[in-house]
């Protein structure tokens, strides 16, 4: 049998994008070529490992007991061919990093600075939001990730905090609320809500405290895209919580913003796994943020 590791990068790969010509983009290369590779693997093994479709493949029962030791050896192999690049002095890797879509502005001086400190270093960003991103630390696939707090599985995570800003309320001009100096979650109740979609860290801490506090949100619609949410409020399809970073970015004359009661912070951290080692270049990425971030508390 001679399967090659970058064979098994590629079935990951293909795994998580759950569709060839995604997957065939991010890995850059071409779609036959690709499928080629993954009939090869079926074919070493001798084993169907896809189920195929139009919209989407899913793994056979093989398939699925191959995607968890692959995702295992590719993240060993990452390791190693990072130990051996680290005897160069850090001058050559790659870095594997998770960002959540909200989050790129509030962390670029962070990457600009790292990649002027170690310009050959690859950083490999995948946009996820925070239980996907999670999930690709605890599959192997992600060296660190930023996410918001608090972490679902936090037993698992070290972290670095970084800063929490301001959640508040959005509220379309003219609507009742507008006329609140602070909001509760009462207030909200009986208004439809526009909510981030449930991969999300914020979604569940939205309804961890909506919760808490007695209160069924009455979901209107969700979305993965702050500027669409922001949007949909804009039509007056509901209210939504968005973090302060974002209320500046909008910046509409047809939305209001209003802080909650009580007050309620979007706090973002630098996660990775308890028991794996870290990678050099993952190592000199989190003492940078240590340096120019010192562990700020959180909420």
């Amino acid at each position: 049998m001679n399967v090659q590791i970058k064979s098994l990068y590629c079935f990951v790969t293909l795994l998580e994008v759950g569709n060839y010509t995604r997957a065939a983009e991010k890995l850059h290369l071409t779609q036959p070529t690709l499928s080629k590779m993954i009939q090869r693997l079926e074919d070493n093994l001798e084993q169907p490992l896809l189920i195929r479709n139009n919209q989407k493949v899913i793994a056979t029962e093989a398939g699925r007991m191959l995607a968890n030791s692959a995702q295992q050896i590719v993240g060993q192999w990452h390791r190693l061919q990072e130990e051996l690049n680290s005897l160069n002095g850090l001058q050559t890797g790659q870095l594997r990093l998770g960002v959540c879509p909200m989050m790129g502005e509030m962390i670029i001086d962070l990457l600009s600075e790292y990649r002027k400190r170690f310009p050959k270093i690859e950083v490999s960003i995948v946009e996820l939001g925070g239980f996907g991103a999670e999930q690709a630390l605890l599959n192997d696939t992600l060296d660190l990730t930023f996410t918001a707090l608090p972490t679902t599985h936090s037993q698992e995570f070290y972290s670095h905090n970084l800063k929490g800003y301001p959640l508040l309320a959005c509220i379309p001009n003219g609507h009742k609320l507008e006329k609140s100096e602070a909001i509760t979650w009462a207030a909200i109740e009986p208004h439809p809500f526009i909510l981030y979609n449930d991969d999300f860290s914020l979604t569940k801490l939205i309804h961890r405290l909506s919760h808490k506090a007695n209160v069924e949100l009455n979901i209107a619609a969700q979305s993965g895209q702050w500027d669409f949410i922001a949007a949909m409020v804009e039509a007056q399809m509901g209210v939504a919580i968005l973090p302060k970073p974002i209320c500046d970015k909008v910046n509409s004359d047809k939305l209001v913003y209003r802080p909650l009661s009580p007050n309620l912070t979007w706090d973002l951290a630098l996660i990775w796994r308890k028991n794996l080692p870290l990678t050099p270049a993952a190592e000199g990425f989190i003492n940078l943020s240590r340096e120019l971030s010192p562990d700020s508390p959180s909420m």
